[in-house]
């Protein structure tokens, strides 16, 4: 979905520290939730349990197994199709999982995320 909290907490800090953006372009792979033109950077702001995080906010269901796992591990593909999609057009992908954004470690999670953009790597 768009618009969500975590994607309201990076936007909001990113345009604090001076970006500018678009977000959700369908017209590049995987329709990244923020592009940032300048920098050829596009963030991916992913939620723990639909894009198969390794923390403990991922845990398999335990009914509907047979529609969750193909569900679940068709999304990893495609995350990952789309981020090699991008790379090869020359687009940083940077991902940020919904459990970084907790306000344990939100600030050191969008400190690093400002030095990614700007490092150009």
């Amino acid at each position: 979905s768009k618009d969500n909290k975590p994607e309201e907490i990076v936007r909001k800090f990113l345009f604090s520290q001076g970006f500018r953006y678009r977000k959700n372009v369908r017209s590049l792979p995987g329709c990244p939730d923020i592009v940032l033109p300048k920098y050829r950077t596009v963030i991916f702001l992913n939620g723990c349990f639909w894009h198969k995080h390794d923390c403990p906010r991922f845990v398999w269901p335990s009914s509907n197994q047979e529609y969750w796992e193909p569900k679940i591990l068709g999304n990893v593909a495609r995350d990952k199709r789309n981020g090699e999609l991008l790379r090869e057009a020359g687009w940083k992908v940077i991902i940020v999982w919904e459990c970084e954004l907790k306000k344990k470690c939100r600030e050191e999670t969008l400190i690093q995320l400002v030095s990614d953009i700007r490092s150009g790597q």
